[in-house]
């Protein structure tokens, strides 16, 4: 019972799949980003590196890296392709801004 509290303990969900407290939690709770969170993961969708994003947005590279991983434990991944996919299959992001309107 300690390891399940602590986040350590699998859960186990209809089917016999498993899965950490963290991702239980993060499929079961709202999960919201920052204005700057957003524009960051908009700038990075768009191909910019982070210093570009820092750059862009008058801060350090730094500063950048921190909302990064901010970002990716909001949305329990580990890397931008992942963060980008899983914010716009959540609505967080507007996708239409990164491919435009579908041409006839």
């Amino acid at each position: 019972m300690e390891e399940l509290v602590s986040g350590r303990q699998n859960l186990t969900e209809r089917g016999g799949e498993t899965m950490s407290q963290m991702e239980w939690q993060s499929r079961n709770k709202p999960v919201r980003l920052t204005k700057r969170e957003i524009e960051v993961l908009s700038l990075i969708a768009q191909g910019r590196s982070s210093q570009e994003v820092a750059d862009a947005l008058f801060v350090s590279k730094r500063t950048v890296d921190f909302h990064l991983a901010n970002i990716y434990e909001k949305l329990n991944v580990n890397n931008r392709v992942k963060a980008f996919r899983r914010a716009a299959q959540m609505g967080l992001i507007p996708v239409e801004a990164f491919f435009g309107e579908a041409s006839e």
